[in-house]
């Protein structure tokens, strides 16, 4: 029997440990024996729930047990579930985590731990939820080099530009309608900034190239200024806007970005709607691969987490998984040097500029009358934002 321990029993964790227990058989035949949650560390008690005779409330009981064999994080943030784990990495223990800012912040030092200890850190669920990504990259895509990946990777945003588009909806009633549903938080800013996008392509990015990418220093945009006519002038031109995360990879250099981008139905992501997420894949040999699934929730997440569990008792005392990426890092190269063709909408105003942009094509509605939109020939996007002084824009968008 392998004992485990889980820190923090909100969402995801009260779901592993309902996977664990309700998917007993399966797991014990899949690990080679029986999962065991020994502890669930959180802050509260639970005096309703039968997890209250598991519940502690100091981490050191739980480092300073031997018969803890791996530890579970799915506390969120980066501090302290850093130092925690980092702990029990030390200690001997193996981790897993759906913690996205954990280990984009932190994963290339907690992997040279495990590495150093003969334990493993592994993190499915970190960045696409149920979507088996990260494994696929690491076994069923060894024989590939990755030159690209492009994702819809926040189920949040998907649901409301999904609900934006068939519905009509303004942005702001778009997002309530999501936080009604649960499928935004109260303070949903790291979703509708990209923030939560940008870490998990930050992840990607990292194991396609070997080498530490900082989100920090990934362009990055979100959907919060995207309105009704944007989105009816996608319509008009048999396109959606999606928030994608892409990143490239060719001769060395790496580059990356999130942000709203307009797509036709010849992408393989066009069809992604609501809070479903999805990765594409490309590989020099391969050519294209597209993972779909549950990006979000409480059980899709804890299959991924529970899957890691599997694996990690599964192949413990076995060293079959290499570092994903060094310390070293890889900093991106300028977004702004990418060629994007432009959709932008550009208000009626005598002191527009008309040689600004060469249109490669016109779109207009009788009901924006003070109003017309462009889509622009391919041009840096340091050479569209001097073009783009030139004229009243109202709004642009990346075209792929």
């Amino acid at each position: 029997m392998a004992d485990i321990a889980v820190m923090g029993y909100g969402i995801v964790g009260a779901g592993v440990v309902e996977v664990v227990e309700r998917n007993a058989d399966i797991i014990k035949k899949n690990a080679g024996e029986v999962i065991n949650v020994k502890y669930v560390l959180d802050l509260k008690d639970f005096p309703d729930d039968p997890v209250q005779e598991k519940i502690i409330h100091d981490v050191e009981i739980l480092l300073a047990d031997d018969d803890v064999e791996l530890v579970v994080e799915t506390m969120g943030g980066v501090e302290p579930a850093f130092t925690f784990v980092k702990r029990a990495l030390e200690s001997g223990k193996h981790v897993c985590t759906s913690n996205k800012n954990l280990v984009a912040a932190k994963g290339a030092e907690l992997l040279k731990i495990a590495k150093e200890k003969g334990v493993y850190f592994l993190f499915e669920a970190a960045v696409g939820g149920g979507i088996p990504i990260i494994r696929s990259l690491n076994n069923a895509l060894t024989a590939d080099r990755i030159e690209s990946i492009t994702g819809i990777l926040n189920g949040t945003c998907n649901y409301i530009l999904t609900k934006m588009e068939r519905d009509g909806k303004d942005f702001e009633v778009a997002l309530k309608k999501a936080q009604e549903h649960g499928f935004a938080e109260r303070d949903p800013e790291n979703d509708i900034k990209g923030y939560d996008s940008c870490r998990k392509i930050a992840i990607l990015a990292s194991i396609v190239s070997g080498r530490f990418v900082s989100y920090e220093k990934i362009l990055t945009e979100g959907i919060d200024s995207v309105c009704h006519e944007d989105i009816e002038y996608a319509k008009k031109l048999g396109m959606k806007i999606k928030l994608l995360a892409k990143c490239t990879y060719n001769d060395g250099k790496i580059s990356a970005i999130t942000a709203p981008f307009l797509i036709d139905n010849k992408h393989p992501l066009y069809g992604i709607d609501g809070v479903i997420n999805a990765v594409s894949v490309h590989g020099n040999a391969v050519e294209d691969v597209a993972f779909t699934g549950a990006g979000a929730g409480r059980f899709p997440t804890a299959s991924a987490v529970v899957s890691d569990i599997v694996d990690a008792i599964k192949h413990k005392g076995k060293d079959e998984y290499p570092v994903l990426w060094s310390e070293e890092e890889m900093i991106p190269e300028d977004a702004g040097e990418v060629m994007y063709k432009y959709l932008v909408r550009i208000r009626e105003n005598e002191n527009n500029d008309d040689s600004a942009f060469e249109a490669v094509r016109t779109i207009s509605f009788e009901e924006y009358e003070d109003e017309f939109a462009i889509i622009t020939d391919e041009m840096t996007q340091q050479e569209f934002n001097e073009r783009a002084k030139k004229v009243d824009m109202i709004s642009c968008y990346r075209i792929i």
